[in-house]
């Protein structure tokens, strides 16, 4: 009988011992996801200035060079890669919305991966950078309702030991920049004296949609220093790692939120907007590896998943894109809904070569008035020059009053997306294509499509109230909802 129980109490043991080994081993994974911020990497080929500790990154996994987000904005993207789901299916899509009296839940069965993670024994955190207290929790800005406590804290030190984590890190990125000429030389002069010296404003080259305007350029110069800055908080991240004994173990993502912030970039479904870069390095992952598939940034909660050997949900729209029976895309998704109080709303695909714009409202200019956008010296310049009309026939094509209903662009020929092929005899056959490929997409994806006027007012609500809106911008931001109500009015 004694031999019997000791032989019972060594299994026990023995089980014990495998279980908490085998939950020790399990890589921790690391997001680091940066704001405003397109693939102006040296690993990317940007020459004018280096990112070594990002390029380390890429060195030691694989780089994705075809990664697009599926919206070019911060609240409605953030929503989908958490969930793992297109924005437009889980309604999602309007930027900043459910801010007001009305509220927007996510589909029955849909969660934040967090959760997931939480279940399987995780420790999960969120936190900005640097986090010198460990105690900040860093940026969400989802715009459905969520349980604060999917987040076991700020920082992954606070987890038992032996427990893995699941952390996202969140870099202000192209922020860091400002939106006017006085905040961006201030960035610069804290930078200099953290990094080393700026970059010249002169040697910059800007895209040919763009004029080389002295405010565009030293504003360019300062978004390329604030990348340095991110590339300079990386190396901080993973020495933080290798000093606490977590790097062999840490599976660590990098990524941007959407494209740099500027007039054809941020809140637009040219690629200066949607491509991204996309990194990803540790256990597991074969080092100098590129993939020039195309990609989506919600894919990262599916992988993710899949790297901690946690089961993806069958309803996630997100693919492993890790996995050995992944399915390469042949197109990736996107859409630009409501950004503050401008109503829009746009949907896109984009294969290898060719990428298809439908705009549901063709009556609104490109530029259309927004408080956020507009009071940027850059916004400023470009709308200077374009009423002194010093702007070429592409750079001036932002201002025109009405859009196509219809973009279709050769990337291949045209990598800027300056010559619209739609209304191209030579072209119907892909237009029909892409054309009958999205409508199935909108379908099939459950697209929510326009925002309801009692959502909208709900939310508006809130923008008019901010702290953060001083009197006279208040009257701009009145004067944009009092415009989009009008355009609605007249069906436009």
């Amino acid at each position: 009988m004694k031999l019997f129980t000791l032989l019972i109490s060594s299994t026990l043991f023995m089980c014990l011992g495998a279980k908490l080994s085998a939950e020790s081993d399990r890589p921790n994974i690391l997001w680091i996801i940066i704001d405003d911020m397109s693939a102006n990497l040296s690993c990317y080929g940007e020459t004018l200035i280096q990112t070594p500790h990002i390029d380390k990154l890429a060195e030691n996994g694989v780089k994705f060079t075809k990664a697009f987000v599926t919206a070019p904005v911060c609240s409605t993207n953030r929503s989908a890669f958490i969930t793992g789901m297109y924005q437009t299916t889980i309604g999602a899509h309007q930027h900043r919305s459910g801010r007001g009296e009305l509220k927007i839940n996510l589909p029955d069965g849909i969660r934040p991966i967090p959760e997931l993670f939480q279940e399987a024994g995780y420790y999960t955190t969120i936190t900005g950078w640097p986090n010198r207290d460990r105690d900040n929790i860093g940026k969400t800005d989802y715009n459905f309702e969520w349980d604060k406590a999917m987040y076991d804290g700020a920082d992954w030190s606070k987890r038992k030991k032996g427990q893995p984590f699941f952390a996202q890190i969140q870099l202000p990125g192209g922020k860091h920049r400002g939106g006017d000429l006085e905040g961006s030389r201030r960035f610069v002069e804290r930078f200099e004296s953290i990094v080393g010296p700026k970059t010249d404003p002169a040697k910059v080259k800007l895209p040919p949609y763009y004029p080389r305007d002295p405010i565009l350029l030293e504003d360019w110069a300062a978004y390329l220093d604030s990348v340095r800055y991110t590339d300079y908080f990386v190396g901080q991240i993973v020495q933080r790692l290798k000093e606490e004994g977590d790097y062999e173990n840490t599976l660590v993502l990098f990524m941007t939120d959407h494209g740099i912030s500027h007039a054809r970039g941020k809140q637009f479904l040219y690629d200066e907007g949607l491509h991204v870069p996309l990194v990803i390095a540790g256990p597991g992952i074969e080092a100098g590896q590129v993939r020039n598939d195309l990609v989506e940034h919600i894919d990262i909660a599916a992988l993710s998943l899949g790297l901690a050997g946690i089961e993806v949900p069958e309803y996630m729209q997100a693919k492993d894109i890790l996995s050995d029976d992944y399915n390469k895309r042949n197109a990736i998704f996107a859409a630009r809904d409501r950004c503050d109080e401008t109503v829009e709303h746009m949907r896109c695909l984009r294969t290898q070569r060719y990428k298809y714009i439908r705009n549901f409202l063709p009556e609104r200019p490109h530029m259309q008035p927004n408080r956020y956008k507009d009071k940027k010296d850059i916004i400023i310049a470009l709308r200077t020059a374009h009423e002194a009309g010093t702007l070429t026939e592409d750079q001036d094509r932002i201002f025109d009053p009405t859009r196509p209903k219809e973009e279709l662009y050769d990337l291949k020929k045209d990598p800027h997306e300056l010559n619209n092929l739609a209304a191209d005899p030579a072209h119907q056959k892909q237009l029909l294509k892409f054309r009958a490929q999205l409508d199935q997409w909108i379908i099939d994806t459950k697209d929510k499509g326009s925002e309801s006027d009692a959502m909208y007012d709900s939310d508006m609500a809130v923008y008019i109230k901010s702290k953060n809106v001083d009197p006279e911008q208040g009257k701009v931001l009145s004067r944009n909802i009092a415009l989009m109500r009008q355009w609605a009015k007249e069906g436009k």
